[in-house]
């Protein structure tokens, strides 16, 4: 079981989160809260080019927390995917929903 680390940085109207790391069954409530807090508060960057992989319940919490921004009118934003989140991201078939950005200077 690897661990997911999380790191969160401020910008002027967005919060990133910069994760490394697996996003599985064993470690996504802490990730799940933290996300669900985030995006209450202002436009979510997810950094995952460090992320090794991601599974269903992984994904869940994603796409939870991009609903939850849609009704606070915050945008979840996911930042220079890693293979294995991409290969995810497209397993769901959200891939066109989701807004994936390479830097943070693409946040609206």
């Amino acid at each position: 079981m690897e661990q997911l680390k999380m790191k969160e940085k401020r910008g002027a109207n967005y919060v990133l989160l910069e994760l490394n790391g697996v996003i599985d069954s064993y470690n996504f409530t802490e990730f799940q809260q933290k996300a669900f807090t985030l995006i209450q508060e202002a436009s979510l960057v997810l950094d995952m080019a460090e992320v090794v992989s991601v599974d269903s319940s992984g994904m869940s919490v994603i796409l939870g927390t991009y609903n939850d921004g849609e009704e606070c009118g915050h945008t979840l934003y996911i930042m220079r995917p890693s293979p294995g989140a991409q290969k995810a991201i497209e397993a769901t078939g959200f891939v066109d929903t989701f807004h994936i950005i390479q830097t943070v200077t693409e946040v609206l």
